[in-house]
């Protein structure tokens, strides 16, 4: 008998759950949401991702971005339409930062990082390749996914799959019960609704809050991808760069700054994105500075950020209906898209063995 299954949520988390469980043949699938792939709310975090694959997490909590990684090494390499390409990856740290290193990327600028073993060619950064300021880093390649084609790949993947797609707003989670597309009560729902759980109804969580990151878009290409462990222009600010895949344009930032819910791109923020770019990185401006960049856009996105981390755990909903929530992926959501969207089947799988 098939399971009558109601993914609420269509982000990367919502989609790559939703396709996981359609591949196999004894789910049926049915995705609700409020935002689809080509919508622009800041509540919507997907779309704003530059997004690339760099480990967050310490060894022991690296099983779901092993997962993924394969998954995306793949794509990169075999399927161009999904927006994911290959692309070096630099990352550099100053010692100073690593006081007090950024809380959400325990992993990410370690000195000896586990995660050197997924990549053939990784290796330390000599001193001539290093930013002014910045002590050590290592670089390999990675990807970086332009995320205006990969979510509508993602969407479409699905839809061969078998799922269908209804657009509509719930208050509450019971609602996503009724919502199956084949007229049945759905027994499974996934909550994948991101900073969406704080306002959910039977599930408001207020741990839920945004992670604003505001960025802006250029034209210019990049040699590689860069990372850097701080800025001086405050404990909210970054300075990353990446380009996205098929001229998507690459990403300059950023910030991170828990509870702001400002939707409005500041110009100062984005004048300091601009100039720390240009003191690491002037070559993207061909020698011209400031004028040398080709702006597209400046954006604003809320990372669904969890003081807790994500929640991946299953709840009942009522005597026949159990919920498997999957949010709170911060700046996570790519990167660990595949290995939860897997552990959704292990635990639908686990709840029947029991039966």
């Amino acid at each position: 008998m098939a399971n009558t299954i109601v993914v609420v949520g269509a982000g990367v988390s919502g989609l790559t759950s939703a396709l996981v469980l359609a591949r196999r043949k004894d789910n049926e699938v049915t995705v609700v949401a409020e935002h689809m792939p080509g919508d622009f709310s800041a509540e919507y975090a997907s779309p704003w991702a530059g997004a690339n694959f760099l480990p967050l997490h310490a060894e022991a909590q690296s099983a779901w971005e092993r997962r993924t990684w394969r998954e995306l090494k793949h794509l990169a390499a075999n399927v161009p339409e999904a927006g994911v390409h290959f692309q070096k990856i630099q990352i550099q740290r100053r010692q100073k930062d690593m006081k007090d290193p950024h809380s959400a990327f325990p992993g990410a600028f370690a000195e000896n990082p586990w995660f050197k073993v997924l990549f053939d060619d990784f290796q330390e950064l000599t001193p001539s390749e290093l930013a002014p300021g910045y002590d050590a880093g290592y670089q390999f390649t990675s990807v970086c996914i332009n995320t205006a084609i990969y979510l509508p790949w993602l969407l479409g993947q699905c839809a061969k799959s078998g799922v269908v797609f209804r657009r509509t707003c719930l208050v509450h989670i019971r609602e996503a019960k009724q919502m199956s597309h084949t007229g049945k009560l759905a027994t499974i729902v996934i909550n994948a609704t991101g900073l969406g759980s704080r306002f959910l109804g039977g599930v408001n969580d207020q741990s839920m809050l945004p992670a604003r990151g505001q960025t802006v878009l250029v034209q210019n290409p990049i040699p590689a991808m860069f990372m850097f462990s701080g800025a001086d222009d405050g404990p909210t600010e970054e300075t990353y760069m990446m380009q996205r895949a098929v001229g998507g344009g690459t990403i300059l930032g950023g910030t991170y700054e828990i509870g702001n819910w400002d939707v409005i791109p500041d110009a100062n923020i984005a004048m300091r994105i601009l100039q720390r770019v240009l003191d690491v990185c002037p070559t993207i401006a061909e020698g011209k500075g400031m004028r040398g960049l080709r702006i597209v856009k400046h954006a604003v996105g809320f990372r669904p950020f969890r003081p807790g981390g994500v929640r991946l755990e299953k709840q009942s909903l009522d005597r026949d209906t159990f919920v498997i929530h999957n949010y709170g992926h911060d700046s996570w959501g790519y990167i660990g898209s595949y290995g939860c969207a897997e552990e959704v089947v292990r635990l639908i799988e686990s709840h029947k063995a029991r039966l």
